[in-house]
């Protein structure tokens, strides 16, 4: 193959939605019904949509070194929930903590709409290439940091190149595949990064209790990318957005006005939910002005974007047309909306299903992680089967609207089912709506992904991966904060209330972090007890966003149009 054919673009990076009439649902003809219009509509695309230019070993290469980046990125941002405490006692900064999660997902929402631009505008395969060799740097940092200043710095530089990475796999797979395989790759992009998302707590827990010591939770990052490093290099496809333009041109018209107060407002706004209660009392002078800077920042933002002041109606930042075009807005919004919930609803579990079995169980931070895999088992088996259904050939699974129905209903239900566990639930019951919980989110987590590049034209497929990036990354960055700030305000509440005076405000707070918990041992049984089911009360509240995000996303699917994600009989090689 040569290098120009590597060169060349596919043309076809969108998709196309076919309309299902009603009367195809209503009809007495059988599931074949339609079958010789899709088949005539096939033809059609076969010859608009490039036969995929890499193929055999090679192609097959070039995913898994790309989709390592997407597990690493995702690993990453679960990976502190089990070494936290390790991190705390050696840096003594309790009063630190909710930097450690927050600083990576805040990162990268702030740039996340900022790379959407950057890949419509350079070459996708050299800011990919950028992108990790950030993250890999942050990871460096966070490996050696030798105080929790560094550490934090760490983990932003780790949120930004993890976007940039996650964000351009997305537009590599689009570049690059027919549109028939394009869901099937985007599912298993979600597949790997669901994967990372929920093992990112047992492996962060392995190093934090062996001999390597939590820093290798960073520095696994560094030989992983080094291996694929060379795939990057000199395999990667190189196609071009803007074939001829000068660097000068390209970055002069990006929205950078629009990019530095995307990130002011995302960082404002998630420090003022991440600190509330914890750091600063909800009505004092730093969170007011926090609420305050970041909703002045969202309005001028916005302002900026409908005006297009320092900026161009084509070069803007947020993607208004989307959201403006009488022929997108519906999905692209709809699509916007079950994407975040979605974010939200794989990190809820991850993130207090452990907790819960080391508070009520007494298991360690491996022996809890384990515990997530009825959750993961689940969701990559619905996640891989949705993706193949809406991709398969003959297109008749491909009315992608009853997944949401039946994912929403699903996750709602199981949400509920875990809002009302107690500290004597036994441990099937959890197993079991855990379970319930991966089927659900399986169903919707990444389709978005696939409808929303499928609904526009292909030129915005870039931009629609970008949007969809935003939501998954907004819901996650959301469910972090306030989940965080819930569970952790109920629960010092309520141990205060409980424990003795003689117990200071920072052991609760290393007893809740799961620091140290020695003092509540030496309590007697009945006030033990006590504490134990405030604290299974305190994680029971966050289940509260899960049944907002499944009703949310089942409401959105009754709103969605009865359309078929159209995909042709395949003509690329595998």
């Amino acid at each position: 193959m040569t290098a120009q054919a590597e060169a060349q673009p596919q043309s076809q990076t969108g998709g196309v939605l076919e309309k299902t009439e009603q009367a195809d649902s209503s009809s007495t003809k059988g599931p074949l019904s339609g079958e010789n219009t899709d088949n005539e509509r096939g033809k059609e695309l076969a010859a608009s949509d490039p036969v995929r230019t890499v193929t055999g070993f090679r192609w097959y290469l070039i995913v898994f070194a790309i989709l390592s980046s997407t597990f690493l990125f995702a690993l990453d941002n679960t990976v502190v929930a089990d070494v936290q405490p390790q991190i705390v006692l050696q840096f003594d900064a309790i009063s630190d903590i909710a930097w450690l999660g927050v600083a990576f997902i805040m990162a990268a929402t702030a740039v996340n709409l900022l790379f959407g631009q950057l890949y419509s505008h350079l070459k996708p395969k050299w800011l990919y290439i950028g992108s990790v060799v950030l993250f890999e740097a942050g990871s460096a940092l966070c490996g050696a940091a030798p105080n929790m200043d560094s550490l934090i710095v760490g983990r932003a530089l780790c949120g930004l190149g993890g976007m940039g990475m996650y964000l351009g796999v997305m537009v590599l797979i689009a570049a690059t595949t027919t549109i028939q395989e394009r869901p099937m790759y985007l599912a298993c992009i979600g597949l790997t990064w669901g994967l990372g998302t929920i093992l990112g707590p047992l492996v962060g827990g392995a190093f934090a209790e062996s001999d390597a010591t939590w820093r290798w939770a960073f520095y696994i990052n560094l030989p992983i990318g080094g291996l694929a490093a060379p795939v990057y290099i000199f395999m990667l496809p190189s196609p071009d957005p803007q074939p001829g333009a000068s660097i000068v041109k390209r970055l002069a018209d990006i929205d950078w006005v629009g990019a530095v107060l995307m990130l002011g407002a995302v960082v404002t706004f998630t420090m003022a939910i991440s600190f509330g209660g914890i750091m600063y009392e909800w009505n004092s002078g730093q969170e007011i002005a926090l609420f305050v800077v970041a909703g002045v920042l969202f309005i001028v933002f916005g302002v900026q974007q409908a005006y297009c002041i320092a900026t161009t109606k084509e070069y803007r930042l947020f993607p208004v047309e989307l959201i403006s075009s009488r022929k997108y807005y519906r999905t692209i919004i709809l699509m916007f909306c079950v994407t975040a919930s979605g974010g939200c609803a794989i990190f809820i579990p991850v993130y207090f299903i452990p907790i819960f079995f080391q508070f009520t169980r007494g298991d360690s931070a491996i022996d809890a992680a384990v515990r997530l895999l009825p959750f993961i088992l689940v969701m990559v088996v619905v996640t891989l089967a949705q993706g193949g259904m809406l991709s398969h050939p003959s297109g008749k699974f491909g009315l992608y609207m009853p997944w949401f129905t039946v994912g929403g209903a699903i996750t709602l239900t199981a949400a509920t089912l875990m809002y009302v566990v107690e500290t004597d639930t036994s441990t099937a019951w959890v197993y079991g709506a855990s379970a319930m919980l991966g089927a659900g989110v399986g169903t919707y987590t990444q389709a978005g992904f696939s409808i929303a590049q499928a609904s526009v034209p292909e030129d915005m497929a870039a931009v629609a991966s970008s949007l969809m990036a935003l939501a998954q990354a907004s819901g996650i960055n959301i469910a972090l904060a306030v989940s965080n700030a819930v569970f952790l305000n109920r629960a010092e509440t309520r141990l205060a209330e409980i424990l003795p005076d003689n117990v200071t405000e920072d052991q609760i707070h290393l007893a809740i972090a799961g620091v140290e918990a020695d003092f509540v041992t030496s309590l007697p049984p009945q006030m033990q007890q006590e504490v134990l089911e405030a604290i299974v009360e305190a994680l029971n509240l966050p289940y509260i966003l899960l049944i907002t995000a499944g009703s949310l996303v089942l409401v959105c699917s009754v709103l969605m149009k009865r359309e078929r994600l159209f995909m042709k009989v395949a003509v690329g090689g595998g």
